[in-house]
């Protein structure tokens, strides 16, 4: 983005990218829109070259807002979105040195730098920015861009890059402590061996410095080089704290050593500091291995993702059973699956049957019953049977791909809350910086001899105990760990924002049809006249055999469930608004409303007062007359799933309001709403009015989840502060949600809210946690506890307290793999 300087110092111009253009008066439209924005200058559209040329002030208006205005006015905008992995990021002020290198560049409309997970997603215009420029800003910012070989698994890579960092770093500890245990070994010699082998204190300082070299320069050489990096870009981390603060010991022993008698006053001797400085790198990077260790642990719902993928597939080809890579299966091709296999890609099954263990991607234990005309998902494990399927998805469409890609995307994202801790974390490092150098002016000018001593420690002990690091980490580990369990419990969440905005529902409104009920009529209730209920269900199903109408269908599929053969009518005539009559073996039957009854002449004064109850629970009565006699009334609903009671119930015990939405008359409603439990039923809703409805509820101060899973569904799942489709339901929902149910079972809307919870329950404990230790610590290396109490802080114990920080972090947000659902 280029600054327009003639325009005024805040004013910034920028090109967006607009699609669906077709006319002129498109580009009206879409210049007008934007025109009006508050904080937008100037605005012009170039129809052939299909970009919208806007002058505005970011402190008013963002990107996000512009490109929303576009997109209102029935036009797309050209974005693309593409992760990088980062290596070399050491904490919450190298995200941010990431990040504004990142946004400089012209073209990015956003971008999110996750330090747990160290990947950069950024979401550009294409035509305006790539990845050559993106790489290009990172190593310029000091850091590299994770990058792999033609035909190589980026995520292999990515893992592989990993694991050979965490060798380097363990090969790096471990020679450091062989190195730092000699140094405070020849620190207390005197009072160890002094009484055996006398060793002269210029040559123990001698040793002391060999010794502590390559710790301080190699073993601690990326606190220099990420140091050195920052500094080019005018800016500061973690590493110039520890290269400051360590260099100081160094350099301080190197002096008291050559130059001894620069610190003997008033009868002082010389000390040396090397094992300050090499027991500082040691635990530092100590902490650092335990973390990337910890840290490991937190992405384990990826790579476990990642291993339900197979590897090959059992293609039939010709009549010739093939195994081929995963990678060649195409959409079409039948594949054979064997008990105990994994299903390869997702499809339809063609042929046999079985049990499908689908734990793994929707979170129900029980294997699903599979036959032919059965969808199957890929990852999921074959039980039973042996069946065949047609891939019907493979590669990136699959299902578990999707997964994975929306799991990954909302571990990289960043909620709201984390933006405290960025901001913070830009202003740390030099206030940190400029604490130390006010604690050494203050003990050099008014501490006890030996003054500059102190100082030094005091200097030393602020930059070390100073901890970025568990700033920057408390927000995005806990929204890995969190999301990642979601995808084990069979919940997809969108993005980091999508799981704090959940703790804060306060309303969740479910849309009746497909999500509280199953979504078909059933029949529920038989009452005969004359004859018994299987009888009439005979009678009734011949009658509608062949019929395509729901209500038909919902009575022949309760004949074939009470074993009921029936019979092929004779005679069939559909009466719209009615009814129907058949003649079956020579009987005529009638199956109707009682209009259709009383038009026929059939007295059904005996069955009406059954009827009326039955409408009252909100089930369609229908009579039934066999030769002219009433026989009896055949209840049909929409009934209730078995978790929607459950469910209900439990959010209630979380205090939340639970409203249902329907299109039925109210008494229907009413009667649905009271066997759910539902406080709140909105009646004769037509579809397009749901997002109204959503909009009234939040007028009203509500934090509003709207549940649905059909294509009407779609703008008010938009319009809710958080969106949750039925994974059962249509993609259009889906898109159009922050959170998705794989396996459809409302229960995880009960889920989703609970580990939204306990999610931000657990980020604030890491932020407590990394601000109390900071705010409370760095005093105490500055040495406030001393005129009161004589106490001081050891550097060394400052640099295990700084790596204990971190790791404490990351432990902290590790219970959350013990979050079980209710």
């Amino acid at each position: 983005m280029s600054t327009e300087a003639d325009r005024g110092q805040n004013t910034v111009r920028i090109d967006i990218p607009v699609t669906g253009m077709t006319c002129a008066s498109c580009v009206s439209h879409v210049q007008n829109a934007l025109s009006e924005r508050a904080g937008v200058t100037e605005a012009s559209v170039n129809f052939a070259a299909e970009k919208a040329a806007v002058v505005y002030d970011p402190s008013v208006v963002s990107v996000a807002d512009l490109m929303k205005t576009v997109i209102d006015q029935g036009y797309g905008v050209a974005v693309s979105r593409i992760t990088l992995p980062i290596r070399g990021m050491t904490c919450a002020a190298c995200v941010s040195a990431v990040e504004n290198a990142l946004r400089g560049l012209e073209g990015v409309v956003s971008v999110a730098v996750n330090f747990a997970t160290e990947k950069a997603t950024i979401e550009y215009f294409p035509a305006q920015v790539g990845i050559r420029e993106f790489k290009r800003a990172v190593r310029e910012a000091g850091y590299e861009v994770v990058e792999a070989e033609q035909g190589e698994d980026i995520v292999e890579k990515e893992q592989q890059e990993r694991e050979r960092a965490y060798r380097e770093l363990r090969a790096k500890v471990i020679t450091g402590a062989v190195l730092a245990v000699p140094i405070m070994v020849l620190m207390q010699w005197h009072h160890l061996f002094g009484g055996w082998f006398h060793l002269p204190l210029q040559t123990n300082h001698l040793i002391q410095l060999v010794l502590a070299t390559p710790v301080q320069f190699w073993i601690g050489r990326q606190f220099y080089t990420g140091a050195l990096a920052a500094a080019r870009h005018r800016t500061t981390n973690m590493n110039t704290l520890i290269a400051i603060g360590t260099s100081s010991a160094y350099i301080y022993s190197i002096v008291a050593t050559f130059f001894p008698s620069l610190f003997e006053i008033k009868g002082y001797s010389a000390d040396v500091y090397f094992d300050t400085s090499a027991t500082i790198i040691v635990l530092i990077l100590l902490g650092r291995l335990f973390e990337a260790r910890a840290k490991g642990r937190t992405s384990e719902a990826i790579k476990k993702l990642i291993g339900l993928q197979a590897k090959t597939a059992r293609v039939i080809k010709d009549s010739r059973e093939m195994d081929v890579p995963i990678e060649d299966v195409e959409i079409g091709d039948v594949v054979q699956v064997r008990p105990g296999e994994k299903v390869p890609v997702d499809g339809v099954i063609v042929e046999g049957y079985s049990a499908v263990d689908e734990s793994m991607v929707t979170g129900e234990s029980i294997p699903a019953e599979k036959n032919k005309g059965d969808n199957v998902i890929g990852g999921t494990v074959n039980k039973t049977g042996t069946f065949r399927f047609e891939a019907t998805k493979v590669g990136k469409e699959t299902m578990l791909s999707h997964i994975i890609d929306m799991v990954q995307s909302a571990q990289g994202s960043k909620p709201p809350i984390a933006r405290l801790a960025d901001v913070i974390a830009s202003y740390f490092v030099p206030a940190v910086i400029g604490i130390a150098a006010v604690t050494f002016i203050v003990w050099y000018a008014f501490g006890p001899t030996p003054a500059f001593t102190y100082a030094v420690l005091n200097f030393i002990a602020v930059l070390i105990i100073a901890c970025p690091c568990s700033l920057g980490l408390a927000t995005p580990t806990s929204i890995m760990v969190g999301t990642g369990k979601g995808a084990e419990n069979g919940i997809l969440i969108r993005s980091g924002e999508a799981l704090e905005k959940a703790h804060t529902i306060t309303a969740v409104v479910f849309d009746k049809t497909g999500t509280l009920t199953r979504g078909r009529p059933e029949v529920t209730d038989v009452f005969p006249r004359e004859g018994g209920a299987q009888t009439i269900i005979f009678f009734a199903a011949s009658a509608e055999k062949g019929s395509e109408h729901p209500l038909g269908e919902a009575i022949i599929r309760k004949a074939a469930e009470d074993n009921l053969k029936i019979a092929d009518p004779e005679q069939f005539q559909a009466i719209p608004g009615h009814g129907i009559r058949a003649v079956v073996q020579g009987k005529t039957v009638l199956l109707g409303n009682p209009k259709l009854m009383e038009h026929e002449g059939i007295d059904i004064r005996e069955l009406a007062a059954e009827a009326e109850r039955l409408s009252g629970q909100g089930k369609t009565p229908m009579f039934i007359s066999v030769d002219s006699r009433a026989a009896g009334v055949i209840a049909v609903a929409d009934t209730l799933r078995e978790e929607s009671v459950q469910a209900v119930r439990q959010l209630h015990d979380l205090g939340i309001e639970v409203i249902m939405i329907t299109g039925d008359n109210r008494r229907t409603g009413q009667a649905i709403g009271r066997q759910a439990g539902i406080d709140r039923v909105l009646a004769e809703v037509l579809p397009q009015e749901k997002a109204d409805q959503v909009k009234k509820l939040q007028a009203e101060g509500k934090v509003v989840a709207m549940v649905g899973d059909g294509i009407n569904d779609a703008p008010a799942l938009a319009q809710a502060d958080v969106g949750i489709a039925i994974g059962t339901g249509t993609d259009v929902a889906m898109e159009a949600s922050d959170i998705t149910l794989i396996s459809g079972n409302i229960k995880g809307v009960v889920t989703a809210i609970a580990l939204s919870r306990a999610t931000m329950r657990n980020i604030r404990q890491n932020l407590f946690w990394a601000f109390a230790y900071n705010v409370i610590l760095i005093p105490v290396a500055a040495g406030v506890l001393f005129p009161f109490f004589g106490i001081l802080l050891n550097p060394m114990l400052a640099a295990g307290a700084m790596g204990f920080s971190s790791v404490t972090v990351v432990t902290n947000a590790l219970r959350l793999r013990k979050f079980r659902p209710a």
